[in-house]
């Protein structure tokens, strides 16, 4: 029989052990997390069919599992001369990702908002296949290419009030590049073309962003687009230069 000694003895070794369970083993890591989010602000400089200084933000997240990825971005841009806008474009990019052995298929969404482009709404619905041409720890170049449809509503002009409505089948051709030229520094590159049976565009978007704190960093921003088909009193060329202010959620 257990006597009253060893109950106690028992049951002190014990409280001194339960502890024990709840460390940490030495080599335990925090799982890493498949969510990502990038927030940024900043100035503002257009040239093209809009010469005006102001504010732009950027949201990006992304969701990468093992064989799926989810992205969203976006974006806003808004200029003011004294009380009335100048300027006023939003932008949402959507696209999924199904994971292969080799590549992926994707299914993309575009939708603009412009009230003082050449085009006021554009929409564009694609699909296709895309792939890592290079993909190490410095540098990576992904290729996509697939069918899909374009909207778009012209900005209305005094010759023509009420412009009709643009409907377009496309296919969308993209090469998005990344390198890390430094430990604290990377550069982007991004040409997406569309060809179409009544419009052609052609998109250059790069940026240069070092990190100087933590998840802080300085981003500068440059994005170009052609459009060959534009109305009338309305310019083929759109550029958006930003500096921003970036904070990266992991």
């Amino acid at each position: 029989m257990m006597t009253i000694k060893n109950l106690v003895t028992t049951c002190f070794l014990f409280l001194l052990s339960a502890p024990a369970w709840a460390l940490v083993p030495p080599d335990y890591q925090e799982p890493t997390t498949s969510f990502n989010a990038e927030v940024e602000a900043g100035l503002q400089l257009n040239s093209g069919n809009n010469e005006t200084k102001n504010f732009n933000g950027r949201t990006y997240l992304t969701y990468d599992t093992l064989k799926t990825k989810q992205e969203a971005t976006v974006k806003a841009y808004y200029a003011a001369d004294g009380s009335e806008s100048t300027a006023e474009k939003y932008e949402l990019f959507l696209q999924s990702n199904y994971k292969l052995d080799r590549g992926y298929v994707f299914g993309r969404g575009e939708f603009t908002w412009n009230e003082f482009g050449s085009y006021t709404r554009i929409t564009t619905i694609s699909s296709g296949y895309g792939f890592d041409l290079i993909k190490n720890n410095k540098t990576k170049l992904s290729l996509e290419a697939g069918p899909g449809y374009r909207y778009d509503q012209p900005q209305a002009s005094t010759e023509e009030p009420f412009p009709d409505e643009n409907r377009d089948v496309i296919i969308r051709s993209a090469a998005k590049y990344t390198v890390k030229l430094q430990e604290y520094t990377s550069f982007n590159a991004d040409v997406t073309a569309e060809t179409g049976l009544d419009n052609n565009t052609l998109t250059l978007d790069m940026s240069y962003k070092n990190t100087f704190i933590q998840d802080w960093a300085f981003k500068i921003g440059m994005n170009i687009k052609y459009t060959e088909v534009v109305p009338e009193d309305s310019k083929n060329t759109d550029t958006v230069t930003t500096f921003n202010l970036l904070y990266t959620f992991q």
